[in-house]
């Protein structure tokens, strides 16, 4: 399963668009007004399915994930040079990826490959593609993707 993640131009708070390979919207994801980011995820229906929640006054960053109301894990942040390292402590999955942070993986607890994330260069706004192994985990690719990139504009502000 492929998904395009699409930041909006225009917009006051993050937001993002999530399209699928033919371009139909999966879900859109809304920031909210609070201390560090809250982004909120709504499917096609407009149901919210899912909430990435900045964990502040921590020393490195860190962000709750939820799925509905329930909360699943986080991914933080970890010490490292030129090689940027997240710990997530959910589903046993881990990051491996470039030094520009513009291109890497999922891998699951078993070794296997869980989804390949791939930012498009020469957009407007922040472009990914997320290329999931297994549908059923397409939402928490998408959450982990949003925590990386909403650290990655704080830390650029």
């Amino acid at each position: 399963m492929k998904l395009r993640f699409k930041q909006r131009f225009f917009s006051w708070f993050d937001s993002y668009d999530i399209y699928d390979e033919s371009e139909r919207p999966v879900y859109t994801v809304q920031g909210q007004l609070a201390w560090g980011h809250c982004l909120k995820i709504f499917d096609a229906r407009g149901s919210e399915v899912g909430t990435v929640r900045e964990k502040v006054l921590t020393w490195l960053p860190k962000f709750e994930i939820y799925e509905g109301e329930g909360y699943i894990g986080s991914i933080s942040k970890e010490f490292s040079f030129l090689k940027p390292r997240y710990h997530i402590d959910f589903n046993g999955w881990h990051i491996e990826g470039d030094f520009m942070e513009w291109d890497y993986e999922v891998i699951g607890v078993d070794g296997r490959k869980v989804a390949v994330i791939s930012k498009e260069l020469f957009h407007w706004t922040d472009t990914y593609v997320l290329d999931i192994e297994d549908s059923k985990d397409a939402l928490y690719v998408l959450m982990l993707v949003l925590a990386i990139d909403a650290e990655k504009c704080s830390r650029n502000d």
